[in-house]
C-alpha cells in the first residue's frame, strides 16, 4: 500500500491522538483539529476511522518489513542479527512513540475483523525473521535447543511487548533504547546453550 505525504501526517496525528486519548478520543473532529484543517479534507484521504487505524498498522508492517529485510542478511552472526532487529525496532519507537499506542491500545483488537488481522500480519512480519533466525542460531549453537524454537519467539516477543507496554505506561519516560539493550543482553544470556 502506498501512503502519501499527507496520509502519513494524518496518521500519524491520529497516533498522537490514540497516545493523549486513548481510542475514544480518534475521531475524525479531533483528527481535523489536531491537524487545523476540516474533517472534510480528512475523508478525502480515508473513508473512517477504520481506514486511518488500518492505513497506520499497514505503514508500520511496511516499514518494519524494510528495516529488518536490510538487517538480516544472509551472512550476518545470529546474534549480531537478533541485536539489530530489536535495536531497530526501539530506535524507531524512541523516534515515533504514538505508533507503540497503535499496537498496544486498548480497545483496538475490539473494534474490528480487519484490524485484528493488521495487527497479526504486523506480527507475522516480525516472525517472519525471527523464526529463521532463532533456527539457525540453534543449528549453529549459538542459542539453546533445549527450547523450542517457536517457543522461544513467543518469549522474545513477550519480552519486548512487555517492555514497550512498560515504556508506554510511564508515559515515555525512560531511555526506551538503554532499557531495551539490558532486555536483550538478559534475553542473550537465557537464550545460550
Amino acid at each position: 500500500m502506498e501512503i502519501s505525504e499527507r496520509q502519513l501526517e494524518i496518521i500519524s496525528a491520529a497516533g498522537k491522538i490514540l497516545t493523549e486519548s486513548g481510542l475514544s478520543g480518534l475521531t475524525t473532529k479531533n483528527l481535523a483539529k489536531e491537524m487545523e484543517f476540516s474533517e472534510a479534507a480528512i475523508y478525502r484521504h480515508f473513508g473512517s476511522k477504520e481506514d486511518i487505524i488500518l492505513a497506520l498498522l499497514q505503514y508500520l508492517r511496511s516499514n518494519m518489513n524494510e528495516r529488518l529485510a536490510q538487517i538480516c542478511l544472509p551472512d550476518t552472526a545470529p546474534e549480531l542479527k537478533f541485536q539489530a532487529i530489536f535495536n531497530s525496532q526501539f530506535q524507531f519507537f524512541k523516534a515515533n512513540p504514538h505508533f507503540v499506542v497503535a499496537v498496544f491500545s486498548d480497545g483496538l483488537l475490539e473494534e474490528s475483523e480487519k484490524i485484528n488481522q493488521a495487527i497479526m500480519q504486523l506480527m507475522q512480519v516480525k516472525m517472519k525473521y525471527l523464526m529463521p533466525l532463532i533456527m539457525q542460531g540453534q543449528q549453529s549453537g549459538t542459542f539453546t535447543q533445549a527450547i523450542t524454537t517457536e517457543e522461544l519467539v513467543h518469549i522474545i516477543m513477550g519480552s519486548f511487548r512487555l517492555q514497550m507496554f512498560k515504556w508506554r505506561i510511564a508515559n515515555f519516560q525512560f531511555d526506551i533504547i538503554r532499557q531495551g539493550k539490558n532486555m536483550l543482553e538478559a534475553l542473550i544470556t537465557l537464550m545460550k546453550p
